[in-house]
C-alpha cells in the first residue's frame, strides 16, 4: 500500500516519543511505501487535492532517523491512506487543509482522521457533547459569570482557552487569589474571548490519564503525573508518564463517546481523563503511543496500522464490486 503522512518537519521529530514516527516505522516494516508531506506541500489543481510527496525511509537512529528517496507531485487520492498528523493549533491553515483533504477522500484515499470530523470536534469543546461523563463546566467570556461559577464550585477551578493546546493558557484559580480579576481579564481579553471554566479535580495530582482510542475502543493508557510545582501533566512541561490500566470507568466513558467518534470518522483519538471525568477529546494529532508501548511492552501502532489496512481493503472491495 502507499501511505502519505502530513506532519510537522521530520527533522524535529523525537524518535523515542513521537507517535507519527512509529506509525511510519510500522508501515515501512510491513512493506508499505511511506511518503512525507508538510502543509506547504498541499495544493488544489483542477478541483483535485494534490501534494508534493517525498518517499521516506525511517530508522531508530538519533540525528540520522530518515532519508528521502526522491519526490513526486500528484493527486493525494492516488494514495491508499493519508494520515493527517499535523500538530495543533487548529488555525485557518489547518482548516483549509481539512477542506483539501475532503477532495482527497472523494478521490479514493482513506483519510485518518476524517476531515469533516476534525472540523466538527474542537478538542476542548467536543467533550461537552457528553454531559454525563464530564465535570461541571462553564463556557463564557463574562468574568463576573466565571466568578459566580467559581463560588458555586467551592472556590477553586481550572480555566483554559477554547482553542488552546499542549497545556498553554491553563490556570488553576481560587477565590482568595488577589490576582483573580487580572487573570480573568487577561484570559478573556477583557470579556472579548470565551474561555472554559471547569471544576478542579484533585485527582489530577495522581495523574492526568491519556487514553488512546481506536474506532471508539480503548487501546491503552498512561498517567501523566504533574511536577510538585505544576498543575499540568503535559510531558513537555515536566509531567512524568507512569503505567496505568484501562479501568471500568474508562470503558464506560468510551461506550458513551464511541458511537459519536465513529459517526464523525474520528478513528484515532486521545481522551484525557482525570479521576472519573472526561476533560478533553484530542483528535488532531493525538500522541502517547510510544510512552504506553514502553511502559506496557506492547506495540499499539500495530493495532492502528491493522485498522488502516482493513479500511483500505474495504474500499478496494467496494470499488471493484
Amino acid at each position: 500500500m502507499r501511505f502519505a503522512f502530513i506532519m510537522d518537519p521530520i527533522q524535529n521529530v523525537l524518535i523515542d516519543k513521537d507517535t507519527t514516527f512509529v506509525f511510519m516505522l510500522e508501515s515501512q516494516t510491513r512493506g508499505h511505501e511511506v511518503h512525507y508531506l508538510e502543509m506547504g506541500d498541499l495544493f488544489i489543481e483542477r478541483a483535485r487535492a494534490m501534494g508534493r510527496a517525498r518517499r521516506i525511509e525511517l530508522r531508530r537512529e538519533y540525528h540520522n532517523h530518515f532519508t528521502f528517496h526522491g519526490e513526486s507531485t500528484g493527486p493525494l487520492g492516488d494514495f491508499d491512506a493519508v494520515f493527517m498528523r499535523k500538530d495543533p493549533p487548529f488555525d485557518v491553515a489547518y482548516l483549509h487543509a481539512t477542506q483539501l483533504l475532503d477532495l482527497a477522500q472523494q478521490d479514493g484515499a482513506f483519510v485518518m482522521n476524517n476531515p469533516a470530523g476534525l472540523r466538527a470536534a474542537n478538542e476542548k469543546l467536543f467533550a461537552l457533547n457528553f454531559p454525563t461523563v464530564i465535570p461541571p463546566t462553564l463556557v463564557t467570556q463574562n468574568p463576573n459569570r466565571i466568578k459566580d461559577f467559581l463560588h458555586e464550585l467551592g472556590g477553586e477551578m481550572i480555566i483554559k482557552p477554547v482553542d488552546g493546546h499542549g497545556g498553554a493558557g491553563i490556570f488553576y484559580i481560587h477565590r482568595e487569589d488577589r490576582n483573580l480579576n487580572s487573570l480573568l481579564e487577561t484570559a478573556t481579553r477583557e470579556g472579548k474571548d470565551p474561555i472554559i471554566a471547569q471544576q478542579y479535580l484533585p485527582e489530577v495530582r495522581q495523574g492526568d490519564k491519556r487514553l488512546i482510542v481506536l474506532n471508539g475502543t480503548p487501546l491503552g493508557c498512561t498517567l501523566r503525573v504533574p511536577r510538585a510545582d505544576e498543575h499540568r501533566g503535559n510531558i513537555h512541561v515536566g509531567g512524568t508518564c507512569v503505567r496505568a490500566e484501562v479501568t471500568a470507568r474508562d470503558r464506560e466513558i468510551c461506550r458513551e463517546v464511541g458511537p459519536r467518534l465513529r459517526q464523525e470518522g474520528l478513528y484515532f483519538v486521545g481522551l484525557d481523563i482525570i479521576g472519573d471525568y472526561l476533560t478533553e477529546v484530542n483528535v488532531t494529532s493525538p500522541t502517547g503511543i510510544q510512552e504506553i508501548d514502553t511502559l506496557n511492552d506492547v506495540r499499539l501502532e500495530a493495532n492502528v496500522i491493522d485498522f488502516v489496512e482493513q479500511q483500505v481493503e474495504t474500499r478496494r472491495r467496494q470499488r471493484s464490486s
